[in-house]
């Protein structure tokens, strides 16, 4: 393993006829396939190997064609018919060599294996799709149909203002049928997950964990050759270590700089610190089905109790901003009329008294192992946030797990206080709302960590999805905001901006408003 990153650093410190980027990522992928996970980690390990039917420009949130060269849509919303690309070619990986392009087959493969219980690759890696199934899509979904090898026609049961959007997350991943038969003759179907095969602009050449992701240049990419011919992650949890690979020439690219490190980055020679407001919220989430927490006047109690702006200075250091509502302030319908709860200690342990706990009670506080683009160090905020319960009676256990078991047991809801956040997909409101707090997403294995399921709350958002007029969505959502303040659900801590430090010689990377981090299009200077 340690040789794979000497390699690595060797590689950018004598500079060879390949140009290889090196990007010093956080953490290690649960796996090679975004249908089955969450974090951005895992969908950072895939997006250079995948496409979708339809992507974003890179840096923006505006859709544009990806596998589908275009689409039509129904005047009633319900039918979207995809002219796919021709001539896409597949990556050859391991024993395997693709007879064919691209096709309808791929679509109708990749869908069906998240929708329908008797694909046999359904089961496959636990089978569990949380976005698919968090997003309704089940039964949101009529029909995928192939028309012909080039055309696809999905038909809606009901109107879904955000379905194009939808379609460009990584979750819409369009994988290879004909590999997934390969696999099966293998009698190894989980190697799908694991060792990928895509159409993107980069092939997976081989992973060590906790250690080095490799990729080379896909010269048949659909889109063009990359500028760079090898991609290669050196996995580098620790802020402290990637600063210092960055600034010894190590690594290129380096995501979620420590906040007491931004000055110093700031006039670092030979580096350029990009900064963009984030499209993101972290929260503590109260398990609503767990006691107290199903008390709203316990949730509300708690929010008083927090000393929000000290959490903000102490740990974001002027990289975040207090949130209020669970949708950035850069999306549109945030609702500016609502009030956040005023950091006010004897009137939560009045509230509290009046839940029937006039001596407080006790919890658990679940923290993130890991640095996230929404929260810098949850272990810290944990420990803020356990000191001022402790002044109204709540003594708070601070708990963790590793970044993949945490994040399972807490979609499982085992925690009764957890903190997580989230950092938006498609530019859509209805990606926080429903995706975060709908009833949809309040099941087991749910992204709803507050199991939290208010019909009031999900009738908006869930009327909303089925609108197209942006006025009368954004009316919708207001009034779903309102609600969220008042039921109380989590502890909204603070939106950030999000820095990524480059080096000089990296040309052509931009900062993605989803805070995933793409490699297609950027270059390093000779």
């Amino acid at each position: 393993m340690a040789l794979g990153l000497v390699l690595a650093g060797a590689a950018l410190a004598q500079p060879a006829a390949a140009k290889t980027l090196i990007y010093c990522s956080e953490g290690s992928p649960e796996n090679f396939n975004p249908q089955i996970n969450t974090t951005g980690t895992s969908f950072d390990a895939s997006r250079p190997v995948y496409n979708r039917l339809v992507e974003f420009e890179r840096g923006t949130t505006t859709v544009v064609p990806g596998l589908a060269e275009s689409w039509e849509i129904s005047p009633d919303g319900l039918v979207y018919t995809f002219k796919l690309r021709q001539g896409v070619k597949w990556h050859a990986q391991g024993g395997f060599t693709p007879t064919r392009d691209f096709n309808a087959d791929d679509v109708l493969f990749s869908f069906n294996r998240q929708w329908k219980e008797d694909s046999p690759f359904h089961k496959v890696s636990g089978g569990a799709y949380d976005y698919f199934n968090d997003m309704g899509m089940p039964d949101l979904i009529k029909s995928i149909e192939k028309v012909d090898d080039h055309t696809v026609r999905i038909t809606l049961n009901k109107p879904e203002a955000p379905m194009l959007a939808d379609l460009g997350m990584d979750f819409a991943t369009i994988q290879s049928a004909e590999y997934g038969d390969f696999l099966l003759k293998a009698g190894t179907p989980e190697q799908i997950d694991q060792v990928p095969v895509g159409t993107g602009p980069f092939v997976f050449v081989d992973y060590q964990k906790d250690a080095v992701i490799r990729y080379k240049r896909f010269d048949a990419y659909w889109g063009g050759p990359a500028p760079i011919e090898n991609l290669v992650f050196a996995i580098t949890p620790d802020a402290s270590v990637r600063y210092a690979k960055l600034k010894a020439g190590e690594c290129h690219v380096m995501p979620y700089p420590a906040p007491a490190d931004l000055e110093a980055l700031g006039k670092e020679e030979g580096i350029t610190l990009l900064s963009q407001e984030g499209l993101n919220i972290g929260y503590l989430a109260f398990n609503t089905t767990k006691a107290p927490f199903d008390d709203r006047r316990v949730r509300q109690a708690l929010n008083m109790a927090i000393d929000k702006e000290s959490i903000i200075k102490a740990v974001y250091q002027g990289a975040g901003k207090a949130a209020t509502n669970p949708i950035p302030p850069t999306i549109w319908s945030y609702n500016t009329a609502v009030q956040d709860y005023a950091y006010d200690p004897e009137k939560a342990k009045a509230l509290l008294a009046e839940a029937g706990h006039p001596n407080g009670f006790e919890t658990d506080l679940w923290a993130m192992p890991v640095q996230r683009p929404y929260n810098p160090n949850a272990q810290r905020i944990a420990e803020l946030i356990q000191a001022d319960l402790a002044k109204i009676g709540v003594t708070a256990k601070i708990v963790t797990y590793e970044w993949g078991e945490y994040r399972k047991r807490a979609q499982d809801g085992e925690h009764q206080m957890a903190q997580l956040g989230w950092t938006g997909d498609n530019g859509d409101p209805d990606n926080f709302l429903h995706t975060l707090l709908g009833c949809d997403a309040a099941r087991p294995g749910g992204s709803n960590i507050a199991k939290w399921c208010f019909k009031p709350f999900d009738d908006l958002v869930v009327k909303a999805k089925t609108i197209s007029d942006q006025a009368e969505r954004t009316r919708l959502y207001e009034q779903a905001q309102a609600i969220f303040k008042e039921e109380a659900p989590w502890f909204t801590i603070a939106h950030s901006v999000v820095f990524e430090p480059v080096r000089n010689e990296v040309k052509n990377y931009k900062i993605s408003p989803f805070g995933v981090h793409e490699f297609y299009g950027v270059d390093l200077a000779e």
